[in-house]
């Protein structure tokens, strides 16, 4: 008997542990880093999805193994942080967007990495959030919402509306993050449920040196 297909998801501060859907054939992952999706790929699940992901301090998930492991049958899907910038990247080649954020990448409303990265604490402490994926003026490190109000307040904007907004987010913000990584994750699960047919890419994978390389330094320990 064969068994039931899974998912491998990497997931981080766009869908903490404590808002996860308790369901078997998902695999949680740390927000993911270069290798990881090779590493998930030798596995064989079913389907991968991205949400979170690593910047700066650790090499960002690469295109190449992406595009390897839909090679592979695997079917890829990107939403929420830099899932959708993949996908946005990617989904000519095969991999599945899902959500307002991947939208925009894709009509050109978002265009660089830093407008969805954002710096978190720990899984251990859910993976708080602590900049926002606003104030492209500020470094990303840098945004948070007194820095970002206080930053307009000192450019002169009127103080009005700005007293309007500091009120309506106590309570009226969105998380739009957490918003289509949930959609994301619910495209999975009736995938998953229909059955999953390996996928059928348009393109020829070819293994370049440069792949070769990279793939025997993935394959000699933990991506870091």
């Amino acid at each position: 008997m064969n068994a039931s297909p899974r998912a491998v998801i990497f997931a981080g501060p766009s869908l903490p542990p404590s808002t996860r859907p308790s369901d078997p054939a998902l695999e949680w992952y740390p927000p993911v880093r270069q290798g990881d999706v090779y590493h998930a790929a030798l596995t064989r699940p079913a389907i991968i999805g991205i949400t979170d992901g690593y910047f700066e301090v650790t090499p960002t998930v690469w295109h190449k193994e992406i595009l390897w492991a839909m090679a592979q049958g695997i079917h890829v899907y990107g939403s929420a942080s830099i899932g959708a910038l993949r996908a946005a990247e990617l989904h000519f080649f095969g991999m599945k967007g899902v959500g307002r954020i991947f939208e925009a990448y894709c009509h050109g409303i978002l265009s660089d990495d830093d407008e969805v990265a954002v710096l978190h604490g720990p899984e251990e402490l859910d993976y708080p959030a602590v900049t926002t994926e606003i104030g492209k003026i500020l470094f990303y490190k840098e945004r948070n919402w007194d820095a970002i109000l206080g930053l307009a307040t000192g450019r002169g904007l009127p103080p009005t509306p700005l007293d309007q907004l500091a009120a309506w987010l106590q309570s009226g913000r969105v998380d739009q993050k957490q918003i289509d990584a949930l959609e994301m994750i619910a495209v999975i699960r009736e995938h998953l449920a229909a059955g999953v047919t390996p996928l059928r890419v348009s393109y020829e994978f070819h293994e370049t040196g440069y792949h070769k390389a990279a793939t025997r330094r993935f394959t000699e320990g933990p991506a870091s």
